[in-house]
């Protein structure tokens, strides 16, 4: 079987398939290989976070998933007893979306074959080939051999990426110095909070309830930390820790999905190696505290899929690839150390328990609450300097690479409209206030780089208040700035423009 693409994505997760369908939106020829046959039904992930829905809004998308999931206008650190308060967040989305992962895919993979994405299941990858002109990936469907030639190829193929370890990119790191148990299972007495979360001296334990009386029980027991992921794991030897921890184990029973996991952290050492690029869990690996993995996989793929597009379909170089190792291999080494921290707090000696003392009154202070709601949130990320140069002097600074909220615009034609709904089509958006600021003349990010953009005329910079003092707006694909100037800017040209 032979395949000829133009972007290869290995992996058939919420990352891979989001990747994907950025990539079609463009016009851009992809395909999902995903070994497993049929999509996973245990949901390792249950959390949208606030910045992972704005990524939705930006491509007009978050309505099925806000129908399908739950809000929770709290969160935790670290399973302290002090929770993250979400509620003035700098967001539409002040909350966290209980949604269970094995939706979040199904959703995705609808959205994306919708596009026209290429998802093939079974697709086992073996081997990997760069050139200079694509990749060649190669391997087994049902026994029978196929290659796939790609002008670029992803890994979005978790943790255990056999992308990342074919392209040979480095993954150090930390081995696993703590297991937790994980159950879904039936309670036949649940616990009257419907969120229960404590910890002891002689171990932790969270239980969530996931509907149709299934429930998810998380435990980590202080006298089995040591046990390797891989033993399995018995219902008997989750049933008797829950009780050690926490007293009782509420009628548990029926296991739907028993499992271990531990505290491994790893950071890929590239996110890009030539046509090679990873994303997900492929480029970062830690103890899944607060529910992030996902969310960040998510966002890693809005900041690839539109510099990709740029280079298949706009003229873009091929170096503006290296500015998604740039700007988002930070935002993994930030993501490692959150997580470490909270794992740390979730320890049961004496120093430890003191030490969640003292921080369940620090977070009773708003500003320090509000910093770890954003931080965990994903609402924190900005990123110091522009992929592409900025073209003018005046260009104001704080701006480039700031992360912008869905405002609501009042237009120069008397109308509102929303911030993202100028985004929904994977374009840029150039907001302007004065005719001096308006697009009409040519001008190139690069020589022969023509970036698809849509323009919004404003009434006055004055009457969107968050704009005061900015009379034009260029605001990358991913909803992050590229610049903002006053007085004249150069302009583009007319015919890459769409007035929207």
């Amino acid at each position: 079987m032979e395949l000829d693409v133009e972007v290869a994505i290995v992996g058939g997760g919420p990352t891979g398939l989001m990747l994907a369908a950025e990539l079609a939106l463009a016009g851009v020829e992809v395909c999902v290989l995903e070994r497993r046959e049929a999509p996973v039904r245990e949901s390792r992930a249950l959390t949208m976070h606030p910045r992972s829905l704005e990524v939705l809004a930006l491509r007009g998308l978050e309505a099925p998933f806000l129908e399908r999931g739950r809000p929770l206008p709290t969160g935790h650190f670290g399973l302290l007893d002090t929770r993250l308060d979400f509620s003035g967040l700098d967001t539409t989305f002040r909350y966290t979306l209980f949604l269970p992962q094995a939706l979040t895919e199904a959703l995705l993979a609808e959205h994306a074959r919708g596009l026209g994405v290429d998802i093939r299941r079974g697709h086992v990858v073996e081997s990997l080939h760069e050139d200079e002109e694509g990749v060649v990936l190669a391997g087994s469907v049902q026994g029978t051999a196929f290659r796939c030639r790609a002008r670029y190829a992803v890994g979005a193929d978790g943790a255990r990426s056999v992308v990342r370890q074919l392209a040979g990119i480095g993954f150090p790191g930390t081995d696993s110095t703590r297991t937790s148990m994980l159950g879904d299972v039936t309670l036949e007495h649940p616990p009257s909070t419907p969120f229960l979360a404590l910890t002891n001296a002689r171990g932790n334990a969270v239980i969530v309830p996931l509907g149709q009386g299934q429930y998810r029980a998380i435990v980590t027991d202080a006298r089995r930390e040591r046990t390797s992921p891989r033993e399995p794991l018995s219902l008997e030897e989750l049933r008797e820790s829950l009780t050690r921890v926490a007293g009782s184990d509420f009628g548990m029973k029926e296991p739907r999905w028993l499992s271990r996991f531990g505290d491994e952290t790893r950071l890929a050492e590239h996110y890009r190696r030539g046509r090679v690029l990873l994303a997900g869990d492929a480029a970062h690996m830690h103890y899944p505290a607060g529910g992030q993995g996902l969310n960040v996989g998510l966002q890693d793929a809005m900041n690839l899929g539109w510099k990709l597009a740029a280079v298949l379909r706009e003229g873009a170089p091929p170096t503006l690839l290296d500015s998604y190792h740039q700007e988002r291999h930070p935002v993994g080494q930030s993501l490692l150390s959150n997580t470490q921290a909270q794992s740390a707090l979730m320890g049961f000696t004496p120093e430890v328990l003191a030490l969640r003392e003292l921080m369940n009154g620090l977070l009773r202070l708003p500003a320090i609450n509000q910093r770890l709601a954003e931080q965990l949130g994903g609402l924190d990320v900005a990123f110091a300097g522009a992929p592409i140069p900025a073209p003018s002097p005046s260009t104001l600074p704080g701006w480039t690479g700031r992360r912008l909220p869905d405002w609501t615009l009042r237009l120069a034609d008397g109308g509102q409209r929303s911030l993202y709904s100028g985004l929904h089509d994977g374009h840029w958006l150039w907001l302007h206030a004065t005719p001096a600021a308006a697009p009409s003349s040519d001008w190139e990010p690069a020589p022969g780089w023509r970036p698809r953009v849509n323009a919004l005329a404003l009434e006055t910079s004055a009457d969107t208040a968050a704009l005061r003092g900015v009379d034009g707006l260029l605001v990358r694909p991913d909803g992050h700035v590229a610049w903002a100037w006053t007085a004249s800017f150069p302009r583009i040209p007319r015919r890459v423009i769409r007035l929207c």
